[in-house]
């Protein structure tokens, strides 16, 4: 599965914080530290396998607790139209 961000949608690091706002719809999504972090793998990546393998080496989680979590906070940012979501 790939996911991209919408050229309309902002994102702001404040402390170990984020805020996320998309400019066309006026949505916005406040972050945690460990979701502000996924966001930015997933912009780095695009893949979200990928994004699971980087943040699986970043923090001491199961496999599949790591992939729920990620797997909710794609859903909920996609519900918003913070990021699209692409079947490969």
């Amino acid at each position: 599965m790939k996911v991209s961000i919408p050229d309309s949608v902002l994102s702001t690091e404040l402390h170990d914080e984020g805020v996320l706002l998309n400019l066309e719809t006026g949505e916005y999504f406040g972050l945690d530290g460990v979701g502000m972090e996924m966001w930015k793998v997933l912009r780095a990546n695009g893949d979200v396998g990928a994004a699971r393998a980087v943040l699986l080496e970043q923090y001491d989680v199961a496999e599949d607790v790591l992939a729920k979590d990620l797997d909710e906070l794609i859903a909920k940012l996609a519900a918003r139209k913070l990021l699209v979501v692409a079947d490969e």
